[in-house]
């Protein structure tokens, strides 16, 4: 039973931890021996923490033994992206600048998980400071996708889907600006839920956009992203950001079915420009749901092309404004890939950043009014398979294809409006790499989105 312990979902571990059929300490070492047998050909963690991590399984175990049961995610392995600050473990967000760095508290997130029992078992490799959506890293190497080596995990949180994706952890956590927990999910082959802007405190996390940043979970199944989001979901004082809306019992709702559930597709966007197996994958994946009492409707999403532009605009001048004073002191230790994309954002006139605004909030209006007529809104996560690593274009169906539009073309627009969207893995391109389904609610309405994605796994 150890030796596959690595390859279970939470849900499963949980019951066989309660029933005394394993323990904590033994998942654990199932989890760093997964990583030791793995991390050098795939490079997903930055820092292991194996003493620390054996030491709070021992806690769990004896936790447990004596009545004391935490919830859902007790003595269950995490893996946290490099850029959550972690108390008493390095925390560099994948850069030379921060190296060494030992934060004295965990992130509100972290801290709200450690509090119900999972394990820190490290800190997964990312873009320098969040920036890419490739896990290219100068600093610390790239992370590679598990399912074929010679292809990118995707980013910026590719080490979290990737240590998820080979069993290097059971639970990890990212943070998604324009995509980072949705893509490399959907490269990967694991689900990635980016919640409600402001549903999720992302206090102690170093920011890239503070009006886009999300935090949420990485699992491989939805149950777990759920209990996950039961655990982080909730109003931070420190963080002006998050809400004061209640929040509900993710796991509960996810058993109402999909009867009369309205899903709108944009045929026009979510279908033009991408390549067959990818829109082969998501017309099957509408009909599952239309199966499962679904009502897939027309719809117009002006949002996911008109909101391209002033995304960027924004990510731009608040990058800019968070490393203004690294690029004018430190310049040199930037990833040299990084660097220039910082400081396009120096030069974007005010007037601009106000236009870019001003679209955001007419946006969220015709989003507002698009969510009177349906429940959720439907989309490839991406637009083609994982890439090989390091390329900027790929040949797709005989067209060349730029990889950064292709793979953010559908995620950014609901970093910029906020909105609560999930991946689910929906099958397969031919050459045996993931392809993920998005499903994207109104604000706040994390339990729909859940509940289709979980009706859809099933």
């Amino acid at each position: 039973m150890p030796d596959e312990l690595w390859a279970l979902p939470a849900r499963e571990l949980g019951a066989l931890l309660r029933g005394g059929q394993t323990s904590a300490v033994e998942v654990v070492e199932a989890v760093l021996a997964r990583i030791e047998a793995l991390e050098p050909r795939i490079n997903a963690y930055i820092t292991v923490a194996a003493d620390q991590a054996l030491a709070d399984a021992r806690r769990c175990d004896a936790e447990l033994a004596a009545g004391r049961d935490r919830g859902p995610l007790h003595g269950i392995p995490l893996a946290v992206k490099d850029l959550f600050d972690t108390a008493g473990l390095h925390t560099t967000a994948g850069s030379r600048i921060l190296a060494g760095r030992v934060p004295a508290e965990d992130a509100e997130s972290v801290a709200r998980l450690r509090a119900a029992g999972v394990v820190v078992v490290g800190k997964t490799n990312l873009n320098e400071f969040a920036c890419g959506v490739t896990t290219t890293n100068a600093h610390y190497g790239d992370t590679a996708n598990p399912w074929d080596l010679t292809r990118t995990a995707g980013g910026s949180s590719g080490g979290s889907a990737a240590a998820l994706a080979a069993g290097m952890c059971i639970l990890a956590v990212g943070t998604d600006t324009g995509g980072s927990i949705r893509i490399p999910a959907a490269l990967c082959g694991v689900v990635g839920l980016k919640p409600t802007y402001g549903r999720v405190s992302c206090r102690g996390i170093m920011p890239l956009s503070w009006e886009q940043d999300h935090a949420g979970p990485m699992t491989r199944c939805v149950w777990d992203a759920a209990a996950m989001l039961n655990v982080m979901a909730g109003w931070d004082p420190g963080d002006p950001a998050t809400r004061r809306a209640p929040v509900p019992d993710y796991v509960a709702g996810l058993n109402g079915g999909l009867d009369g559930t309205r899903i709108g597709v944009d045929r026009d966007l979510a279908l033009g420009g991408i390549g067959a197996e990818v829109r082969a994958a998501f017309e099957a994946a509408l009909d599952v749901l239309a199966g499962l009492g679904a009502r897939v409707v027309d719809v117009r999403a002006p949002g996911l092309e008109e909101g391209m532009a002033p995304a960027l605009v924004i990510w731009g001048a608040e990058a800019a404004a968070v490393h203004a004073e690294w690029l004018r002191t430190r310049p040199e230790d930037y990833d040299p890939l990084v660097r220039p994309r910082l400081e396009w954002g120096l030069a974007l006139p005010g007037i601009e950043v106000a236009r870019a605004q001003r679209a955001r909030r007419r946006l969220q209006r015709d989003m507002d009014l698009l969510f009177d007529e349906i429940d959720l809104l439907a989309t490839p996560t991406c637009a083609l398979g994982a890439p090989p690593r390091g390329a900027a274009s790929v040949v797709v169906d005989g067209a060349e294809v730029e990889v950064l539009p292709a793979l953010t073309r559908f995620s950014r627009v609901f970093n910029l409006l906020g909105l609560p969207a999930i991946s689910v893995p929906c099958g397969f391109t031919a050459e045996g790499l993931p392809l993920g389904l998005q499903l994207v609610g109104a604000p706040l309405d994390e339990v729909r989105v859940l509940r289709a994605a979980y009706a859809y796994e099933q």
